[in-house]
């Protein structure tokens, strides 16, 4: 069951599943050839600065925009729950965000890129766009989530702060996946003042790899 409520621009949709009420916050293409899901991390919403962003921009590219919240963030609740919990919140999303018949790349930032991993094969994701991936737990490298990554079995980019202390660019194996290096970002792609690249320039080199990675996406 679903109910959807449009406003200038977007549409916000509530879909029932099996871990609770989520919402999906559609920024539509006018000639869609894909659709872009995107889902937050375990400590943040779809407010983030590279979700809004990527809702701003890749609709005038051909890529609707859903971003989703999971349902334990629609209760208000602050602390994410398990890794099979939110898997189970995706799929039941999922519908909706296929129903169009459009390929669907299932994405996400930090949990929610693992989410987007685990489940892609499955669900039959187009491609698997993975912000700020978390390699591992901050000063445990050797807790590693790579498999998680190299198995999406999906052309998938991962766009990933220089400094971003849940894995480096460096500290990524590998693999068949595309990597994208934001310079002196952290986990949020935030740069100190110091850099030779402002907060403005960083989001955009953000949205700019996304642009280039769906139009190269057959």
């Amino acid at each position: 069951m679903t109910h959807v409520t449009k406003t200038a621009g977007t549409a916000t949709e509530t879909v029932e599943t099996d871990a609770g009420t989520a919402r999906i916050t559609w920024h539509g293409a006018k000639q869609a050839r894909l659709v872009l899901a995107v889902s937050h991390g375990a400590g943040g919403g779809i407010e983030a600065r590279d979700l809004v962003a990527l809702a701003e921009v890749l609709p005038a590219h051909g890529v609707a925009v859903a971003r989703v919240e999971q349902p334990w963030r629609v209760a208000g609740k602050k602390l994410a729950p398990a890794p099979k919990t939110l898997d189970t919140g995706w799929r039941g999303i999922w519908p909706a965000l296929a129903k169009s018949g459009l390929p669907v790349i299932s994405g996400g930032r930090s949990a929610g890129a693992r989410v987007a991993c685990r489940t892609a094969t499955e669900l039959g994701a187009h491609a698997v766009l993975a912000l700020s991936f978390p390699l591992h737990p901050p000063g445990k490298p050797e807790k590693s989530r790579a498999e998680e990554l190299l198995g999406a079995g999906v052309p998938t980019l991962v766009v990933q702060g220089g400094n971003d202390p849940f894995g480096k660019p460096e500290e990524f194996p590998d693999g068949a996946f595309e990597l994208v290096e934001v310079p002196y970002g952290d986990h949020g792609f935030a740069v100190p003042k110091r850099a030779d690249i402002s907060q403005d320039e960083t989001v955009s080199l953000i949205t700019d790899a996304v642009v280039e990675w769906t139009g190269s996406l057959g």
